[in-house]
């Protein structure tokens, strides 16, 4: 039986088609909802595995970039999806995604608040360029370590900062640091390598259990091996480097 996963989208979510698909290529069947739906019938989300929640400018990003899709899931699914991820299935949010998991609290199942959050760029620009990343962890159902992917960002608001010096020592205690930017030897360095001028370079975050990931570069944008800009350059047999964050998912579950 095909895993089933739930690509949720809301007003000014532009990257749904493509979390679609990336899903799609690995075996998934995949369906499109409307957070109103999934609002009035919140009980329909048992039927799925993996909950994705896609890139783009989800209300404009008004107040804060994810901010009030973090808002409606936290008040009015909060319970929903605690009980999601303690049955084992998995949740994904893609950039717009990360910001709205950092910011409704369901990366931190601990905590009454939000330990991070996603703030705007220290280059004060939108940034869109391809970045390599080093995983940094080995209990991250998408993730296997020790590995490099190579994906594309495109954000003006990616700067992961941590509540304060204790949360991020939690943080790396306790493995939940995913993904840090890096340069093509796998070192962590400054703007461009560090885009956004994350906190010791965070480009991802898991909870504790693994089953949440949160990250800003796209995964969905690195699935066939022509989207690589040096593609002519590389072996035809070479999966493509996001595809395989979809498909360790795929094998964690089956």
């Amino acid at each position: 039986m095909s895993v089933r996963v739930l690509v949720l989208r809301a007003a000014g979510a532009n990257c749904d088609l493509e979390a679609v698909r990336a899903w799609e290529l690995v075996g998934a069947r995949a369906d499109r909802w409307h957070i109103a739906r999934l609002l009035e019938r919140p009980a329909t989300l048992d039927d799925y595995q993996v909950l994705t929640i896609p890139g783009g400018f989800t209300y404009g990003d008004d107040i804060a970039a994810g901010k009030i899709l973090a808002n409606q899931l936290r008040h009015h699914l909060g319970d929903v999806l605690r009980r999601f991820v303690d049955r084992g299935k998995l949740v994904l949010g893609i950039c717009n995604g990360f910001q709205v998991l950092a910011k409704c609290g369901l990366l931190d199942a601990e905590t009454a608040e939000p330990s991070v959050t996603v703030t705007f760029n220290d280059s004060a620009r939108f940034e869109d360029r391809w970045v390599h990343l080093q995983v940094e962890t080995d209990h991250c159902a998408f993730l296997h370590a020790p590995a490099r992917l190579y994906a594309p960002v495109a954000h003006a608001e990616g700067k992961v900062v941590t509540r304060d010096a204790a949360a991020l020592a939690e943080l790396k205690a306790k493995g939940r640091i995913a993904l840090r930017y890096v340069d093509a030897n796998g070192k962590p360095g400054p703007y461009p390598i560090n885009p956004n001028g994350s906190e010791d370079h965070i480009a991802g975050l898991t909870d504790e259990t693994g089953r949440v990931l949160g990250l800003m570069p796209h995964p969905e944008r690195h699935i066939h091996l022509t989207n690589h800009p040096l593609w002519t350059r590389l072996p035809r047999d070479r999966q493509p480097d996001g595809l395989r964050l979809f498909q360790h998912a795929i094998d964690y579950l089956q």
